[in-house]
């Protein structure tokens, strides 16, 4: 694709796969518009990037959708001074949208390969306050504690009470949750020392990160 192709398919991923997707953030839209997502995806796939479809990653993994990561960085509300925590880094473009809103980013990746794809990724963007660690996200960093927002870039059973204690009081998780055909994406906010409010923001499915409890399927 030439420079005028990339720059239209970019435009119509915008256009008819973000905003009708009740993404209308300026800021956020701003942002897909200026960080360069085909720099994120594998080469075998660039000329998917701007497609509504998650893409392939080493490992079994793979990249949301962008109407997905649009809609997940809006619910996520990040501010400038805040302190992120991502979990699943995947080709580090969502890492890289939330760096250009936050502080400061840490970012977990079970996989090794990708934790260093992303990495060079994010590198060669020039983004600099964002930490890739080649580490099990269902753990958390509870050294690295308290996080402002927690923004889980895949989809979990449900979300561990340990991830949910890294939060500031005021903060926020975002995760798409439940189990196939029909899992929300939710937004937990810490409002006290001891209790959290959830909203369940829409319906989609996402790949599953890997290590979190699966609540048993049999309740008796």
């Amino acid at each position: 694709m030439n420079l005028q192709n990339v720059e239209q398919a970019r435009y119509h991923m915008i256009e008819q796969q973000i905003r009708p997707w009740n993404v209308s953030d300026p800021a956020v839209l701003d942002l897909l518009a200026s960080v360069k997502r085909e720099d994120f995806v594998p080469l075998a796939q660039k000329s998917l990037a701007f497609v509504d479809m998650a893409i392939a990653l080493p490992g079994g993994q793979s990249m949301l959708p962008p109407r997905v990561q649009a809609r997940l960085l809006q619910d996520a509300a990040v501010q400038p001074t805040d302190k992120v925590l991502e979990i699943g880094t995947g080709s580090g473009y969502m890492t890289a949208l939330l760096a250009h809103q936050a502080q400061r980013v840490v970012s977990l990746e079970i996989n090794p390969e990708i934790a260093d794809m992303a990495r060079d990724n994010l590198q060669r963007a020039g983004i600099h306050n964002v930490e890739v660690r080649q580490a099990d996200g269902s753990k958390g960093t509870p050294a690295e504690a308290p996080f402002d927002v927690i923004l889980l870039s895949g989809s979990v059973a449900e979300v561990p009470q340990s991830l949910l204690n890294l939060l500031k009081v005021g903060g926020r998780l975002v995760a798409i949750v439940g189990e196939e055909p029909i899992m929300h994406a939710q937004v937990i906010t810490r409002t006290s020392e001891t209790n959290f409010t959830s909203v369940d923001k829409w319906d989609d499915n996402a790949p599953r990160l890997l290590n979190f409890p699966q609540p048993s399927a049999f309740k008796f």
